[in-house]
């Protein structure tokens, strides 16, 4: 070994290997207020340490039961990194974990992210982050941590990726879904647009149109194609406990993700009931009627891959219909009767009449 390469005068840094833990500093300063902002009872605002910490029982609760969820925010990064437009994607990471959670009547209580890169850029990472703390602040989560990881040769070309982990908690006994019964009323809560789900296919019909993300979208032509597509998933966390708590009448909820109607209406039914929706009811957003006459997609295809302008399902019994979308459009939701449930004698899910898309 030479002398120089002894006294380190050769030697190479981590830098020099492209991980730059100066920037990852100055990125822990910069987001501090926006962690800050997302406090509330039970959480700890501080973050550095080696992990978050929450008090339950300085939140309310007696007797809980924890409620876990994780998720990411899948192809729809590509539109963010190829629009340069990161401010908004952090809430959908937040709202495809915290969505997850209200389905089982949890109320969101802490949030964790992790943001991998392959060069840490302090300003996307700032953007990205104050996003997520956006999302948590609508659910009335706390952001107690996460993990920055700059990986050089794992990601390129300006690629980083997302997931989210959230907890939450319910009183024992008091988790969703309950008993259902054939009558019972199926309610539909609006989605904001496509949310974060089947951008894999929406990349694919934007690449088929050649329109690029700066150029006004066919759907919305005073916004750009890129801004449009990129709107945030709704996060439903604090209508849907107003609904829980003021009525006491929710029996079920289900998240419309990946798998449409199709797929996730069937995971709150028990197998002797079907869920008997009824299309003409939805009012979907102007983007969903682009997407199917553009990609040429079937009506089922549709509702197998997208949530069609419906981003959470309610069950509720028939008496209490009216109450309970009551609480909904106080809470400033869109919401409108579905459906009802039915004796399954074959599908789980039972579509009458169509889009009209």
């Amino acid at each position: 070994m030479s002398d120089d390469t002894q006294n380190g005068q050769n030697g190479l840094s981590y830098a020099q290997a492209g991980v730059d833990i100066d920037a990852g500093n100055a990125l822990v300063e910069a987001i501090k207020p926006a962690v800050k902002s997302t406090k509330r009872a039970g959480s700890d605002s501080e973050i550095g340490g080696f992990g978050g910490l929450f008090d339950l029982r300085a939140a309310g609760f007696k007797d809980p039961i924890l409620v876990a969820a994780n998720d990411g925010v899948g192809t729809k990064l590509k539109i963010a990194i190829e629009a340069d437009c990161h401010d908004k994607v952090g809430i959908d990471l937040v709202a495809m974990c915290v969505n997850d959670l209200i389905v089982q009547g949890a109320e969101p209580l802490f949030f964790l992210d992790y943001f991998a890169t392959g060069k840490l850029d302090v300003e996307q990472g700032k953007n990205i982050i104050e996003g997520i703390a956006e999302g948590c602040r609508q659910a009335g989560a706390a952001l107690i941590g996460g993990e920055t990881a700059e990986m050089p040769g794992m990601y390129s070309g300006g690629d980083y990726d997302l997931a989210g982990f959230a907890v939450g908690a319910a009183e024992r006994g008091s988790l969703l879904p309950t008993e259902l019964a054939a009558g019972d009323v199926i309610l539909g809560l609006g989605s904001s647009g496509v949310h974060s789900n089947g951008f894999s296919l929406v990349r694919k019909i934007v690449e088929m149109e050649k329109i690029s993300w700066q150029a006004p979208a066919p759907f919305a032509p005073n916004t750009s194609l890129g801004e449009a597509l990129l709107e945030p998933t709704r996060i439903y966390v604090k209508s849907v406990l107003a609904a829980i708590k003021e009525t006491g009448a929710v029996k079920a909820l289900a998240h419309i993700t990946g798998g449409g109607f199709v797929e996730n209406i069937p995971r709150v039914l028990p197998d002797h009931l079907a869920a008997s929706v009824d299309l003409g009811a939805v009012n979907p957003p102007p983007v969903f009627a682009w997407l199917q006459k553009a990609g040429g997609i079937e009506e089922l295809e549709m509702l197998r891959t997208f949530n069609c302008g419906v981003g959470m399902v309610v069950v509720v019994a028939k008496d209490a219909k009216d109450q309970v979308l009551e609480v909904f459009k106080a809470n400033g939701e869109n919401a409108f009767e579905l459906g009802q449930l039915v004796e399954r004698d074959g599908d789980a899910v039972l579509f009458e009449g169509n889009l009209g898309l």
